[in-house]
């Protein structure tokens, strides 16, 4: 989502006319703001988490059958 640093709000994509101005204050400095390293750490540590009980999954049930 675009990001207006003047206003510190998030603009949504809708609002904003041929010039990409902020609604708000009419500022032209929109950014799109960046996730922080901790949401993309989380991210990547949960998809090896549910690889890993995936795996765990399917040797239970090749030694269960």
């Amino acid at each position: 989502m675009p990001w207006c640093e003047q206003c510190d709000a998030e603009v949504d994509t809708e609002d904003l006319d041929a010039e990409e101005t902020c609604p708000t204050c009419g500022s032209e400095t929109l950014a799109h703001r960046k996730q922080p390293w901790w949401f993309k750490f989380l991210a990547v540590a949960t998809v090896i988490y549910l690889a890993y009980r995936l795996f765990q999954g399917i040797t239970w049930v090749v030694h269960h059958v």
